[in-house]
C-alpha cells in the first residue's frame, strides 16, 4: 500500500512530510516546453511548442498546449500522444468538444474537422518553491470558422502545480480557468466529450493488464457516464513494485460534482491500446460561459508506483477539498 501511515495525519503535517521527503522541485524551460524536475528525473512536461505530426498526417492534427509526458515517480511513461486511432489525442489535456459560438457550432477538441483548436500562447508566471513548483500559462481556443478570420473565443489559464515526490507518489494541481473574451455568451454544449481534464494512457494498457476504480465503486464496465469525485486509473509497468497509475481528484466546488466521466469500454480497438479517461463537466448538461467572467476547475492527480486502496484514495480527495 502507498504510504498508508502518512494519509492519516493532518493536513499540515502531511505536506511538510511531502516537503521532507525530496529535494525541490526545479523548473528548466526548453525548445519544446516547460519540464517539472525532481532530483534530475523529469516528472513531467508542459509542451509550448507545436509538436508535429508523422508523415502523411495532415498538419492541422499539430498541437501545442498539453502534458507529456507524465511520468511515476519511478520513471514510466504513462501518457501517449498522437496514437493512429485518435492522432488528435495529446497525453493530459481538456479542450471543449461541441461549442456555439456567435450562433456557430465549434469544435476544438477534433482537429482534423478545422473548426477549432486550442494551444499554448504565453507563459503568464513561474514560482519554485520549498515544497513545490508552479507555473501558469495561457492557452486559446481560437475560433476557425468567424467570419472574419480566426478569432479566440475562450481564453483559458492554466494552473500546473508539482508538489515535492517522495519514494511512491507525487501531487501534481491542475487548475483551470476559462473565459470568454467576446461580447456575446459561449455555450459548451452537452456532449460525451469536451473540457474538464483528459487522459490518454500509454500504449501497452489495455483490457486486459489495466484497470479503473471510482470513487463511486465503478470499474471500466460501468463507470461511463456515471458521476464520481475520482477515478483512478492504474495498470502494469516496469516499476519495482510492478504497477503504476493515476488518481483523478474533481474538487467539490467544480462544477457539476461529483463530475461524469466519459471511460472507452472494455471492447473498444480489441481491448489493445484503448484506455481513455475524461472528467466531463458538460456530459450531461450544456454550461454558458458569460463574457469576462472566470470559471474554474480544479484538479488533482496523484501519480505513483505500486498499489493504492479505495480508502486511500477516498482520503487523498478529503486532503484535497478540505481547503
Amino acid at each position: 500500500m502507498i504510504i498508508k501511515r502518512l494519509l492519516c495525519l493532518s493536513i499540515i503535517f502531511f505536506y511538510a512530510s511531502v516537503k521532507g521527503f525530496s529535494q525541490g522541485i526545479e523548473i528548466e524551460k526548453t525548445a519544446e516546453g516547460i519540464n517539472f524536475i525532481s532530483e534530475g528525473q523529469v516528472l513531467l512536461t508542459y509542451r509550448t511548442a507545436m509538436t508535429e505530426v508523422p508523415e502523411g498526417i495532415a498538419p492541422e492534427f499539430g498541437k501545442s498546449g498539453f502534458i507529456h509526458p507524465l511520468n511515476s515517480p519511478s520513471g514510466q511513461e504513462l501518457t501517449r500522444i498522437q496514437p493512429p486511432d485518435h492522432y488528435h489525442h495529446y497525453g493530459i489535456w481538456g479542450p471543449w468538444t461541441r461549442t456555439t459560438v456567435e450562433g456557430r457550432e465549434v469544435d476544438f477538441w477534433n482537429l482534423g474537422d478545422g473548426q477549432g483548436r486550442v494551444d499554448f500562447d504565453a507563459l503568464i508566471s513561474q514560482k519554485e518553491h520549498a515544497e513545490y513548483a508552479e507555473i501558469v500559462v495561457r492557452q486559446n481556443h481560437v475560433d476557425l470558422l468567424a467570419p472574419k478570420g480566426a478569432q479566440v473565443a475562450i481564453e483559458e489559464d492554466l494552473g500546473i502545480k508539482v508538489w515535492n515526490k517522495n519514494e511512491n507518489w507525487y501531487l501534481v494541481d491542475y487548475t483551470t480557468s476559462i473565459s470568454t473574451p467576446l461580447s456575446s455568451t459561449v455555450v459548451l454544449d452537452a456532449y460525451r466529450y469536451g473540457g474538464g481534464i483528459g487522459f490518454r494512457a500509454r500504449a501497452d494498457w489495455g483490457t486486459d493488464n489495466s484497470f479503473i476504480l471510482t470513487s463511486e465503486g465503478k470499474d471500466r464496465k460501468t463507470a461511463d457516464g456515471s458521476f464520481a469525485k475520482w477515478v483512478m486509473v492504474y495498470g502494469e509497468s516496469d516499476a519495482p513494485a510492478g504497477q503504476s497509475g493515476i488518481l483523478f481528484l474533481s474538487h467539490k466546488e467544480n462544477r457539476a460534482h461529483p463530475e461524469p466521466l466519459r471511460v472507452w469500454p472494455e471492447d473498444f480497438y480489441d481491448g489493445k491500446e484503448n484506455v481513455f479517461v475524461e472528467f466531463c463537466p458538460i456530459r450531461h448538461e450544456s454550461w454558458e460561459i458569460l463574457p469576462n467572467k472566470k470559471n474554474t476547475l480544479k484538479y488533482r492527480l496523484v501519480v505513483f508506483d505500486g498499489k493504492m486502496s479505495g480508502e486511500e484514495a477516498e482520503q487523498f480527495w478529503n486532503e484535497f477539498t478540505s481547503f
